[in-house]
């Protein structure tokens, strides 16, 4: 039994090394679902600019403007842009063969990037652009190293060259940054931008989080009061017996 407990912990090692090693070279961010205003932000970034090129096809504008206190005029006169129905799913007008001409690869679905990808990854990612000639669009990007992705946001957080310690590989975890063209937005103020746009993605990949949380409060409001009224009723029940 002790050889076999054993072997099991030699095994799962390695998994263990590499989840600790991906996630030690990520940025954290701090994510709040229930963080109305900055889920709001997040949205108008999203559908401003994730939402030209990418799909969300696992939202509906409506349900977004529903769970996320947004009124329906500001919904239409805000934020539907490739739509006039606020029951449509939220897709890009971008057509996939022009996607596939310009970029070289259709831009993926971020509806469970999330997910898939989780909150650090995303807020990592959008914070480490960087301009490079050698490539189609003038951008890379430290974590995604010859990404097809341009950086659409270069005008809040401006433009950046980057070098690598020891000339080595692009590394988010050996990067230095220098400012060639300064941004609309102060570093803390992009930063707070992208914690708003990805805490909306985290949103975005589990919209019935909000709901679980909503229940959840009364489902332990509920256990609380019942745990106090079966000890009561425990005591009364055994108090002759004894």
């Amino acid at each position: 039994m002790k050889k076999w407990i054993v072997s099991v912990l030699m095994l799962l090692m390695p998994l263990v090394g590499l989840a600790s090693g991906g996630a030690g070279n990520l940025d954290k961010v701090y994510i709040d679902v229930s963080d109305q205003p900055s889920l709001q932000r997040g949205a108008r970034t999203f559908v401003n600019y994730c939402l030209s090129c990418h799909n969300a096809s696992f939202m509906r504008y409506e349900r977004m403007a529903t769970d996320l206190g947004i009124s329906e005029a500001l919904l239409r006169e805000e934020m539907m842009f490739a739509s006039d129905k606020p029951g449509d799913l939220m897709v890009t007008a971008m057509p996939a063969t022009g996607a596939k001409a310009w970029f070289g690869v259709v831009p993926p679905d971020l509806s469970l990037t999330a997910r898939s990808r989780g909150a650090d990854w995303i807020y990592t990612y959008l914070r480490s652009f960087y301009t490079d000639e050698s490539t189609t669009t003038g951008w890379n990007n430290a974590l995604f190293s010859n990404v097809a992705m341009p950086h659409v946001l270069y005008q809040w957080q401006g433009a950046r060259s980057a070098t690598f310690e020891g000339g080595g590989v692009a590394d988010v975890s050996s990067v230095r940054y220098q400012s060639v063209v300064p941004g609309t937005m102060t570093g803390r103020e992009y930063d707070a931008a992208i914690r708003d746009l990805t805490n909306f993605m985290v949103y975005l990949a589990e919209p019935a989080k909000l709901v679980r949380y909503e229940i959840g409060f009364w489902v332990m409001l509920f256990m609380g009061v019942f745990i106090v009224l079966a000890y009561l009723l425990k005591k009364e029940y055994w108090r002759d017996v004894h």
